[in-house]
């Protein structure tokens, strides 16, 4: 099980007995709101590196196009990925391993970190 997959469970499972008819919805958007902020860290860095090396490989526009389509495709991946009889098959997983103790406010931070760390990196020449 990835890393990604206990954030989904360690979500599932703090919504659950808060908001149970929407705690899969939030999970998936939590889920799907990392990866792409950690995706536009890692493309944020690129354009800056390929900027400094002279390298002119995408207009801007062409990259922002780019990363919704895969934004939208990794909130459909994710959905599929952890719905249905994937998510009980998962689960069953989850319950033999050790609980997660993580700060569910400390989780909901970190993309907003990840978020910070990209308009640093954006801002720098």
């Amino acid at each position: 099980m990835t890393s990604f997959d206990n954030f989904f469970f360690h979500f599932l499972a703090h919504y659950k007995s808060k908001k149970n008819k929407k705690a899969q919805s939030i999970a998936t958007f939590y889920i799907t709101f990392l990866q792409s902020s950690l995706l536009l860290l890692l493309g944020v860095f690129f354009a800056r590196f390929f900027k400094q090396m002279h390298v002119d490989t995408m207009s801007p526009t062409k990259a922002w196009t780019l990363f919704a389509l895969t934004v939208v495709f990794l909130y459909f991946k994710n959905w599929m990925q952890y719905g249905g009889k994937k998510l009980k098959v998962r689960g069953a997983k989850m319950l033999k391993n050790k609980k997660l103790n993580y700060n569910i406010w400390m989780l909901w931070f970190v993309p907003f970190i990840i978020l910070g760390l990209a308009y640093i990196v954006f801002q720098a020449t």
